[in-house]
């Protein structure tokens, strides 16, 4: 599934966040945003997701304009955002977190909650899910249990389980390290070419690894689009931004 962002601005106040951005993504593609703090990327995402509206400018899904859709109706068409808006329920297990994912996808009332795990149905579906996340070994472990990066894939799986066709990561990597953060990388490149994703990531070894493009966001707008290589050569993308990345990873 195409997503398409139209010359889309946002501002607050006199601070313009998103300045007249113009981005197309691929099906199957993965396309990273980065950028320095401040850049604008999470209310880009926020727009692209419906949690907020945009000043000016259109988003269009496969063809359509969603620009004046609701989140759950965007939601609905196949376009999921992860991490900032999952709501993960600590006391329940990470089977039946992701149950009721799949649950509030086909529409149902939640006048069986209580009922959910027993549900199997529900609970194929979320194992699906489970084991896309690479998580399906802890189902029946209480989700406040999880390790930090886990609780990511967690995360993650409740995402997968709404069907997504469009996925949007916002820092999905964010405090996970070592061995928990390669295990997610490795989870997100087996679903590449299915799932078309917009990956906003700080971790720059992660980003290259795993994008087909790369945009970086300085002050609101697009300052270059490419494949990784050539971005991270560009000299004007290494003044802005990467040089500083790469010197404190250093």
């Amino acid at each position: 599934m195409k997503l398409e962002i139209a010359h889309l601005s946002k501002s607050f106040g006199a601070l313009k966040v998103t300045d007249d951005v113009s981005l197309a993504v691929a099906p199957g593609e993965i396309h990273a945003i980065i950028g320095p703090n401040g850049a604008g990327k999470t209310t880009l995402i926020a727009q692209l997701s419906g949690q907020l509206a945009p000043d000016a400018g259109r988003v269009i899904l496969d063809g359509q304009d969603i620009t004046g859709r609701s989140m759950a109706e965007r939601v609905h068409m196949g376009l999921a955002r992860s991490f900032q808006i999952t709501q993960v329920l600590p006391g329940f297990t990470v089977l039946e977190n992701v149950a009721l994912a799949v649950q509030a996808r086909r529409g149902s009332s939640f006048r069986f909650f209580a009922r959910v795990a027993e549900e199997a149905a529900l609970n194929r579906a979320a194992l699906d899910a489970l084991a896309e996340a690479g998580l399906d070994d802890r189902a029946h472990v209480v989700a406040r249990a999880l390790s930090h990066g886990e609780h990511r894939r967690l995360e993650l799986a409740i995402a997968l389980a709404t069907g997504p066709r469009v996925l949007l990561l916002d820092e999905p990597l964010a405090g996970v390290g070592g061995e928990e953060a390669d295990a997610f990388v490795a989870r997100l490149k087996a679903l590449k070419g299915r799932l078309t994703m917009v990956l906003i990531e700080h971790d720059m070894e992660a980003v290259f690894a795993l994008a087909d493009r790369v945009s970086v966001l300085v002050y609101g707008q697009v300052i270059a689009t490419g494949a990784p290589d050539a971005v991270r050569s560009d000299p004007q993308v290494r003044a802005a931004y990467l040089g500083e990345e790469e010197e404190s990873a250093a």
